[in-house]
Formats: structure tokens, C-alpha cells, sequence
């Protein structure tokens, strides 16, 4: 067979791969804050158990890339799509970390109840995943234009984040369990608002694929 088209065929699997990651790190987040929401602690453990599954989906996606570089010579433009492809899956992995993150101060918080019921938080969960679903049809589609939105995405994130910390700091007093709680969900919307930032550097990976050229969504 045709070396080009088995490297196609193999790009073509690695765009599968980093989708079902993608896939399993977008329903990490959504069960994480899920799981915040409810103070569902067995969720919780479920998401931080299941964090190994996408260290290694990384790992195999790296073993593909590198087998792909040493095995069919490609080109420039096939080299910033493997760059892209290994960039993504570091992106993914770290996204992962972050849900783990906000499971564990689930598990701390277990046994209390929320000061309050949460709203903005969940609200920017779902901004975020948009963004990672967009940054990730980008990646497979080589659409440019669908990359070059997440800056205008991130920026409704970055303004929610503000609104968020702004009220968080407001409900702080003098009682040291309070502000405990509001301590931890402080970290949680840090969290998020690093998962979007994520999202800009694989729609930046993208762009860079596509064209060659640098360009910065995260301004």
C-alpha cells in the first residue's frame, strides 16, 4: 500500500484517539462540578479512580506520534499536525488533572453543606466544555475559523471567573470554616478558567497546523 495513504489512514486514527480522550476529559469536568454541586463524594472518587484511563490514552497518543515521525518520513506540514496532535493530548491530560482537583475538594467538603446552592460555577463548567468540544472539532476539521472563536469564548469565561471571585470574596467573614468552603471554591473556578485557557492553546495549536503562523487567543 501506498506509504501516503498509510499515513493518512494512521493520522486518521490518531484524530479518533485524541477525540475519545477528548470525549472522556469533557465528562470528567461536567461529573467533577457534578459532583461538587451534590457533594456527591462517591462521584468524586469515581472521576479521581478513572484518572489513570487518561494518563494513558496520553501515553498511546504519544506512542502513535512518535511512531508516525519515526516510520513514514513525513513532511512539514504532517509534522505540525503530529506537533499539534502531541500538544493536544499534554492539553487534554492536564484538563483531566483539573477535574481531579475539583473531585478532591469534593471529598474534602464531604459532610458539609454548601454556603450556598452553586450557580455561577456550574454555568462557567458548561462554557468550558464548549470551548474543549469546539478547540477539538478544530483540531479533526483543520477549521481555523472555529479555532479563532475560542478567543471570544474565553473571554466570556475570563468575565464569569471575575464575576465569580468578585462574589466569592464578598460572602468571606470571620468564621474560618466559611471561609474554608469558599476558600476551596475559589480553586475550583481557578480551575476552569484553566481549562478554558487550555482550550485556547489547542485552538492556537490548530492555526499554527493549518497555516504555519503563530497567533494568540489568549490575550
Amino acid at each position: 500500500m501506498d506509504t501516503r495513504i498509510i499515513f493518512h489512514q494512521s493520522v486518521d486514527e490518531l484524530k479518533k484517539a485524541l477525540l475519545r480522550m477528548g470525549g472522556l476529559v469533557e465528562e470528567s469536568i461536567s461529573k467533577a462540578v457534578e459532583s461538587l454541586s451534590t457533594l456527591d463524594e462517591g462521584l468524586a472518587r469515581d472521576i479521581v479512580a478513572k484518572d489513570d484511563i487518561i494518563d494513558e490514552m496520553m501515553l498511546g497518543v504519544e506512542e502513535s506520534c512518535l511512531r508516525l515521525i519515526a516510520l513514514q518520513q513525513p513532511m512539514a506540514s504532517d509534522l505540525r499536525l503530529i506537533g499539534t496532535a502531541l500538544k493536544i493530548a499534554t492539553d487534554l491530560e492536564r484538563i483531566g488533572d483539573h477535574a481531579v482537583d475539583i473531585g478532591k475538594i469534593t471529598i474534602r467538603l464531604s459532610g458539609e453543606e454548601l454556603i450556598k446552592p452553586l450557580e455561577d460555577i456550574p454555568r462557567m463548567a458548561l462554557l468550558v466544555k464548549n470551548m474543549l468540544h469546539e478547540s477539538l472539532l478544530a483540531f479533526t476539521e483543520g477549521d481555523i475559523h472555529r479555532a479563532a472563536a475560542l478567543a471570544e469564548k474565553d473571554d466570556e469565561v475570563d468575565k464569569l471567573y471575575s464575576i465569580l471571585m468578585t462574589e466569592i470574596i464578598g460572602l468571606m467573614s470571620q468564621d474560618l470554616i466559611r471561609n474554608r468552603q469558599l476558600s476551596h471554591l475559589m480553586f475550583v473556578a481557578h480551575y476552569l478558567e484553566r481549562v478554558a485557557d487550555h482550550a485556547t492553546n489547542i485552538g492556537e495549536g490548530v492555526i499554527y497546523m493549518v497555516t504555519g503562523k503563530r497567533k494568540d487567543l489568549n490575550i
